[in-house]
């Protein structure tokens, strides 16, 4: 049972530390929406997202008044669309679209596939529609998973992805193609993350559910303010101990909109995810451990101490947390991120390394708008290697700004923030990702 001087305590990381509910996301099962054609499916997954979420900001708006507690997104994800499409895809993701802009979420997730062992012809039309549905509509999200630990990487669709997200950019111009920030690669996605752009609600899960995504960095940054100078085991405890505050918030907002709306509780996402607000970076933290900027040498020990006590605290707050659930690093969202890549201080090498022990993996980079689809696709290819190898969830949003070269700044506004061009390797890849085919799983994939 959660007490009342459990919420008091958070009054503080409200008003001073940025703290808040990230998101209020409710899951949504559109398996039983399938129907003959693609415009019949469209049709009943409207419906059904009308009649599940028609109240859902209405409620999260109630509990952030009542509770005090600021809930900066209510958001929807859904099945896969790849596992309900046939012959027109792009009229699912309309009638999605649709559907968030009447019950009057900020996004809705769901417009991807999961291709990690291939792809079905209906699924590859679903990708080849990306470039276009994620420039024609408003607040649509999507994702698709290219490898698991497993099954191996689907190269063929590794080689896909890249050439989707340079036309993406591309249609996406008058925005510094901003349709990118919509779209997330993934190796081992999970089912029951609450987090935009790679939210999906995955076939393992109930009809319908309530996740909730709680983020602090600013709390933790202010708690080893106060452990200065300490080892790291103090700062080991003191981390794991804000986190378990965090989290026991998160899942009393996250029970209370499950019982209002009348729908199972999901999980609890303790995802230190930073916005650019200053006092609200996961780079930050990680000076106050004593590193002079992110990207010096410690930084990927740091980082990984963080990601560690993150989850350990959570799991004592909650026997419900899931999805991500860690230290997220997107350069565009993060200002000590932005302030040490304008110093030439980190790298997309060093972030690549950072992914090894984070949460997720490269987030919200710019990148010159002339890299070519076989060096993103080469890009998604090493991230989506991480995480297969290392059994654990990684990703890939980069934004190939077009006209932009490394130097020059992005900027996307709101939660996504501004980037500054981050410089990539020019050596030619496209004999590799000419091959095709399939890079195997790792031995230790062979559990049973």
């Amino acid at each position: 049972m959660i007490e009342a001087y459990e919420i008091l305590q958070t009054m503080q990381m409200i008003h001073q530390q940025h703290f808040d509910i990230r998101t209020v996301t409710m899951g949504i099962n559109l398996l039983d929406c399938r129907r003959s054609d693609d415009r019949q499916t469209a049709q009943a997954a409207l419906d059904k997202i009308r009649r599940r979420a028609e109240r859902l900001v209405s409620v999260g708006d109630a509990l952030e008044s009542e509770l005090g507690v600021p809930i900066v997104n209510k958001r929807i994800s859904v099945t896969p669309v790849g596992l309900l499409c046939s012959d027109d895809p792009a009229c699912i993701a309309w009638a999605l679209d649709r559907a968030a802009q009447e019950v009057g979420v900020n996004f809705i997730g769901g417009y991807g596939a999961l291709v990690h062992k291939g792809a079905t012809p209906a699924e590859l039309r679903l990708l080849e529609s990306m470039p276009e549905v994620f420039a024609g509509t408003q607040r649509l999200c999507g994702s698709v998973n290219v490898a698991s630990t497993r099954a191996g990487i689907n190269m063929d669709a590794v080689r896909i992805m890249g050439r989707v997200v340079k036309r993406t950019a591309e249609l996406t111009a008058q925005n510094e193609g901003f349709g990118c920030a919509k779209l997330v690669v993934f190796a081992n996605a999970v089912e029951d993350n609450p987090f935009m752009a790679g939210a999906f609600h995955g076939v393992g899960e109930a009809d319908c559910v309530i996740n909730v995504g709680v983020s602090g960095p600013g709390v933790v940054q202010r708690a080893l303010e106060e452990a200065h100078g300490q080892p790291f085991d103090v700062l080991a405890e003191t981390i794991k101990r804000t986190a378990f505050k965090i989290t026991r918030v998160g899942q009393l907002v996250a029970q209370e909109a499950a019982r209002r709306l009348g729908v199972p509780f999901g999980i609890v996402d303790l995802s230190l995810a930073p916005t650019p607000a200053r006092g609200d970076s996961v780079a930050y933290i990680l000076s106050e451990m004593g590193l002079e900027t992110t990207g010096a040498p410690g930084t990927t020990a740091a980082l990984a101490l963080l990601n560690d006590m993150v989850k350990k605290g959570g799991v004592m707050a909650s026997s419900h947390v899931g999805g991500l659930s860690g230290a997220f690093i997107p350069v565009s969202e993060d200002i000590g991120m932005i302030e040490a890549v304008q110093a030439g201080r980190l790298s997309l090498e060093k972030l690549e390394a950072m992914t090894c022990v984070c949460s997720v993996g490269l987030d919200m980079i710019a990148i010159p708008g002339d890299t070519s689809a076989n060096t993103i696709a080469g890009i998604i290819a090493d991230e989506a290697a991480i995480g297969m190898v290392n059994n654990k969830t990684t990703a890939v949003r980069v934004i190939p700004a077009p006209g932009k070269k490394a130097g020059d700044t992005v900027n996307f506004g709101g939660l996504f923030g501004f980037a500054p061009v981050m410089p990539v390797h020019t050596a030619n890849n496209d004999a590799f990702i000419e091959r095709g085919g399939t890079i195997p799983a790792p031995l230790h994939s062979l559990r049973n």
